[in-house]
């Protein structure tokens, strides 16, 4: 099994020195450096940009600049997707965003993770677990999502929280670690 699939599946894989995970990782940043390098004002060109990057888009969407990601082809937004500045994905493995997902400044989705027990985590091994998030969902700012969370639809997370379990559908959760503090 190579390193990519152990990645997709889960597992604990080596992304550090597999030449075909790095190489597409800088295939996917310099596009990312180029598209926040792109004039704000030419929209047309960020979207083609993107649109080649992500791995899944509708026809309705924006993420301001600058946006980072380590691969692009594991991030899925759907229609009436809209991020504010700094967005991060470390999209090791799928990162799916449904319809009406708004995302505040300065948030991060992260798939990737490490194991406790420092000498394989000495070895660069690492495992990337699949981030959703629902439909008509609000993410506020300086909010981090962890590896293998599912956000439910109809959500406010709110700003600078830390989810780091799945959060159902239907709540205002906030927090470090995000708790679920009322229904909508």
């Amino acid at each position: 099994m190579t390193e990519k699939e152990k990645m997709l599946k889960g597992e604990l894989y080596d992304a550090n020195y597999d030449a075909n995970l790095i190489k597409e990782r800088n295939i996917a940043k310099d596009k990312c450096y180029e598209y926040n390098n792109i004039k704000p004002s030419c929209l047309e060109k960020r979207r083609e940009l993107l649109k080649s990057i992500l791995g899944e888009t509708k026809e309705k969407f924006l993420i301001e600049q600058p946006f980072m990601c380590d691969y692009g082809y594991n991030i899925k937004i759907g229609q009436n997707f809209y991020s504010n500045h700094n967005l991060i994905i470390l999209d090791a493995n799928v990162v799916e965003f449904g319809d009406n997902v708004f995302i505040a400044p300065n948030c991060g989705f992260y798939t990737a993770g490490h194991p406790l027990d420092y000498e394989r985590r000495n070895q660069g091994l690492e495992y990337a677990k699949k981030i959703k998030v629902g439909n008509n969902v609000w993410i506020g700012g300086n909010v981090i999502v962890l590896p293998g969370v599912t956000i439910g639809d109809n959500v406010v997370i709110g700003a600078g929280s830390v989810v780091n379990k799945d959060i159902p559908s239907n709540v205002v959760a906030v927090g470090n670690p995000c708790k679920v503090i009322k229904n909508i």
